[in-house]
C-alpha cells in the first residue's frame, strides 16, 4: 500500500488492505502449530499432552521479546507517517539487534531450565520425555522465531504486509512435508516422535529469516538496512524499552496465566490435558483474524497520528471494534455447530478427547466476540504509545478474574474441570466490556491531543518532537 492511501484513502478499504494480508500471514504462521498438532495427534493422547504442556512455557519466553517488537512497530509506523525514512531504518535495525540479543539469552536459559519447568507443571512420566525434547528444540529455535517476528513487525510498520505472506506460505508447505519425515522417520532419517515436529519447525523458520534479512538489506520494500544501523544506540534502546516493557509484561502475564491454567488442568488427568490442547488449538486459530485486525488498526492509527490525523485515527478505532466483535461472534457460532468435527481433526482416534475438547469449545465459543472487541480496541491504545493500559487490562483479565474463578469453580463446586472452561468466557465478557467503556470514555484521545499523555510516553517522545514530529501533539 502507498502512503497516501494509508493516510487519506477510505478507512474500511485501507483497514482491510492491511488486515487481510496480516491475518493470512498470522494464519499461516499458526499453521506451524496446526501442522504439528495434525501429525502429533497421530501419535496419540500422550503426545498431544506433551505439546500442550510445553506450549505455555515457550509462549512465555516469546512474550518477553514481543514487547520490544511492539515498541519497534509503534515507532516505525509513526516515523513512517511523519516521512522520516532514515529513522525508520534506524529503528528497524535497533529493534532487530535488541530482540536477537534477548532471544539468545532466553534460549540458553530456557534450554537449561526445561526439566524444572516440567517438574513444576507436574507432568506424568508418560508425557515427560516427549515434552522435554519438544521444549528444548523449541528453545533453540527462539532466535529464528523472534527474528522473523520482528521482520513481520517492520514490514507491517511501513504498510508492506503482503511480502511476509509469501514467505510464510512457502515455509509452511515445507514444514508440512518435513513433519512426517522427522516424526515418523524415513530411510536414513530416524523417527523422532514429538521432538521431530519441533525440529521441522526450527528448520523452516531458519530459512524464513534468512530470506527476511535478504529483503531488509536489499532495500526495495520501504526499509533499507545497513551494517552501520546496527551500532548500538543506547538512547533509542532505552526509549524502545520504556514503550515495550509494559507490552512484555502483558504478554508474559498471558503466558503465565496459560501455565497456571495448565497447572490446574493436569490434576484432572492426561485426557483433560489433551482435550484442552485440542480445544485451545482451535481457540488460537480463531484469534488470528482478531489479532490481524488489531495489528492493522495499530499500524493505521499510528501512521495517522504520525501525520497528525487524530480524528481519522479515532474513526479507525471505532470501525475496527465493530469488525472485531462481529467477525469473532460469527466464527463462534460456526464453532459451536461443528465443534466435534473440529476437535476430531486434531485427535481423530481418541473419543474421550473429542468429547472433552467439544465441551470446552462449546462453553467458550459464544463469547469470542468480546475477545475480538478487546483486541481491536487495545490496538488503538498501543498505537498512541499507551502500552500500560493493555497491560493492566490483561492483568485484570488473567489474575483478577480468570484464574481465581477457574480455581474456585473447579475446586469448590461440583463442576470440576468444567469450572475451568467456564472461567474463560466469563473473563472474556467482563474484560471486553471494561475495554469498551475505557475506549468510549475517550480519555486516551484527550490526553494525547492536549499533550497530557502519561509521563512515560512524554519522555520517550521528546526526541521525536525535536525531529519535526510536532503534529503528534
Amino acid at each position: 500500500m502507498n502512503k497516501k492511501e494509508l493516510l487519506e484513502g477510505p478507512i474500511l478499504s485501507s483497514l482491510l488492505k492491511l488486515a487481510v494480508p496480516i491475518m493470512i500471514a498470522n494464519l499461516l504462521q499458526a499453521a506451524y502449530q496446526l501442522v504439528d498438532a495434525f501429525w502429533v495427534g497421530r501419535l496419540g493422547g500422550d503426545a498431544v499432552a506433551a505439546v500442550s504442556v510445553s506450549t505455555p512455557v515457550i509462549f512465555l519466553t516469546i512474550a518477553l521479546g514481543t514487547g520490544l517488537a511492539i515498541a519497534g512497530s509503534i515507532l516505525i509506523a509513526q516515523y513512517f507517517g511523519a516521512g522520516q525514512q532514515e529513522m525508520v531504518n534506524h529503528v528497524a535495525a535497533q529493534t532487530l539487534l535488541m530482540v536477537i540479543s534477548v532471544s539468545v539469552v532466553l534460549s540458553i536459559i530456557g534450554y537449561w531450565l526445561s526439566p524444572y519447568f516440567l517438574e513444576v507443571l507436574n507432568v506424568t512420566p508418560e508425557v515427560y520425555k516427549d515434552a522435554l525434547g519438544f521444549m528444548r528444540v523449541a528453545f533453540i529455535g527462539l532466535v529464528f522465531s523472534f527474528s522473523f517476528m520482528i521482520f513481520q513487525s517492520v514490514m507491517r510498520g511501513v504498510g508492506r504486509v503482503t511480502l511476509p505472506v509469501y514467505i510464510v506460505l512457502g515455509t509452511v508447505i515445507l514444514n508440512f512435508a518435513l513433519d512426517p519425515l522427522f516424526i515418523f522417520g524415513w530411510n536414513f532419517i530416524p523417527a523422532m516422535g514429538v521432538k521431530g515436529a519441533a525440529l521441522a519447525t526450527l528448520s523452516t523458520q531458519s530459512l524464513a529469516i534468512v530470506i527476511g534479512f535478504f529483503i531488509l538489506f536489499r532495500g526495495k520494500h520501504g526499509i533499507h538496512l545497513q551494517l552501520k544501523d546496527f551500532k548500538p544506540d543506547y538512547k533509542h534502546i532505552k526509549k524502545a524499552f520504556k514503550i515495550g516493557f509494559p507490552s512484555s509484561i502483558e504478554q508474559s502475564m498471558r503466558a503465565i496465566g496459560m501455565m497456571a491454567i495448565t497447572f490446574l488442568i493436569v490434576h484432572f488427568g492426561t485426557t483433560t490435558v489433551a482435550s484442552y490442547g485440542a480445544g485451545s488449538n482451535l481457540i488460537q486459530l480463531i484469534l488470528i483474524p482478531a489479532l490481524g485486525l488489531s495489528m492493522a488498526i495499530a499500524t493505521l492509527v499510528g501512521q495517522n497520528i504520525g501525520a497528525g490525523n487524530i480524528a481519522r485515527a479515532a474513526q479507525i478505532g471505532k470501525l475496527g471494534g465493530y469488525l472485531g466483535f462481529g467477525l469473532l461472534s460469527g466464527l463462534g457460532i460456526i464453532a459451536y455447530a461443528f465443534a466435534p468435527y473440529f476437535i476430531a481433526f486434531f485427535v481423530p482416534n481418541d473419543q474421550a478427547v473429542i468429547e472433552g475438547g467439544t465441551q470446552l469449545l462449546r462453553i467458550t465459543c459464544l463469547s469470542w466476540g468480546f475477545l475480538g472487541l478487546q483486541l481491536c480496541l487495545t490496538g488503538v491504545f498501543r498505537a498512541v504509545g499507551n502500552t500500560t493500559l493493555p497491560m493492566i487490562l490483561t492483568l485484570v483479565s488473567q489474575w483478577v478474574i480468570q484464574f481465581p474463578l477457574a480455581y474456585i469453580l473447579s475446586h469448590n463446586t461440583s463442576l470440576g474441570k468444567v469450572g475451568i472452561w467456564w472461567a474463560f468466557p466469563i473473563s472474556s465478557v467482563v474484560t471486553g466490556l471494561i475495554t469498551l467503556i475505557i475506549y468510549a470514555k475517550g480519555d486516551w484521545k484527550k490526553e494525547r491531543l492536549t499533550g497530557k499523555t502519561n509521563k512515560l510516553i512524554d519522555k520517550v517522545e521528546k526526541e521525536i518532537v525535536k525531529e519535526g514530529f510536532e503534529s503528534v501533539k
